[in-house]
Order: C-alpha cells, then structure tokens, then sequence
C-alpha cells in the first residue's frame, strides 16, 4: 500500500505491506532507530512517537494508520544542534540508566506537560505509567519533567521550546531523505 507521511518535518512516500507496525516502518525503512522497540505489545512504552502531535506507542499503530499524517520521533526534536528542554532535563537530572526507555520517557513526557504543564509529582507519575523502566526507580525521571516543566511555556504544545527570546530556533527538519 502507498503511504505519505511525514516524519521529523521530512515527507516520504513510500510502499508498505498493510500488516507494516510503524515502529518497524521507523527503525528499518526510514532509520529512526531511536524508536525502540521493547515488547511488540504496547506495554513498556520505549517505542513511543508522536502521531499528529500527541504520543502513541508506535508497535500499536499501522504504518497505513500514519498515511497524511505527522509522526515526530525523539530524533526530530533536536533543532540546530540543541536538545529540546525535555532532553535537556532528562541530561541535566541523569534521568536514564541504560537508556532503552528514554526515548519513550521523552516523548510522553512532552505530550504530559502540553497537557499538563505544571504537574506535580503523582501527575508526572500517572502521566508516564505506560512507559516502563527497569533501572531508574522513576526518582530521576520525574525530576527531570518536572524541571522540563519550569524551562517550558504553559499550553506551547507537544513539541513546543521554550518561550525565551533569545532561545528560539527554526524547525527545518535536520534531516533529510525519503525512500521510494
């Protein structure tokens, strides 16, 4: 089947088996192997992406679900060579362990504080119960949402930077390609 999608601000076109999981399409067509995968069912997370801005656990959608639509893995939310605060907290507070759940970790905790931009601590810990981690102990994560929050505007959306003057960058994509 013929899918169009765009994916990091760069649209592909591209034929996929209707039985293709995006988190398959992602990692092996299109290289986003920051998409892990970790269970094929939908329970640890670390495959998490954003679908039309909000995030999806990406081995629980169909790459023909994304057609015309925009999915954002966490290797399109960098922007000229800086983190997205969300990276930065997670960096900043050593947020990870092994780092398999990171990706995901991020990626829900971007759409959290879209919807919730000043959660308190069970609200980053209800938030973020769909993804897994088994290193952490989740203290480090939860501080570094919530220290995301601090460093981000209220209501900005899910991939929103900062409102800061000085800090705000173009969202050209930093990657480019597509496969036919």
């Amino acid at each position: 089947m013929r899918i169009t999608v765009t994916v990091d601000g760069v649209d592909y076109r591209d034929d996929v088996e209707p039985r293709t999981l995006l988190v398959h399409y992602l990692r092996e067509r299109l290289g986003k192997t920051g998409t892990v995968v970790g269970c094929d069912t939908s329970n640890c997370g670390a495959c998490t992406v954003h679908l039309d801005g909000h995030s999806v656990k990406s081995c629980a959608v169909l790459a023909v679900q994304a057609n015309g639509r925009e999915v954002t893995t966490v290797e399109g939310l960098a922007r000229d060579g800086q983190l997205h605060p969300v990276q930065q907290a997670f960096h900043r507070n050593h947020a990870l362990q092994c780092g398999f759940c990171t990706p995901g970790m991020i990626m829900q905790a971007i759409d959290l504080l879209a919807d919730n931009p000043d959660p308190d601590e069970d609200e980053v810990r209800h938030g973020l119960e769909g993804n897994l981690c088994r290193c952490t102990g989740y203290q480090n994560i939860v501080r570094a949402v919530r220290d995301a929050a601090r460093t981000m505007s209220p209501g900005a959306g899910p991939e929103a930077e900062r409102v800061d003057e000085a800090a705000l960058v173009d969202r050209a994509p930093l990657h480019a390609g597509g496969g036919e």
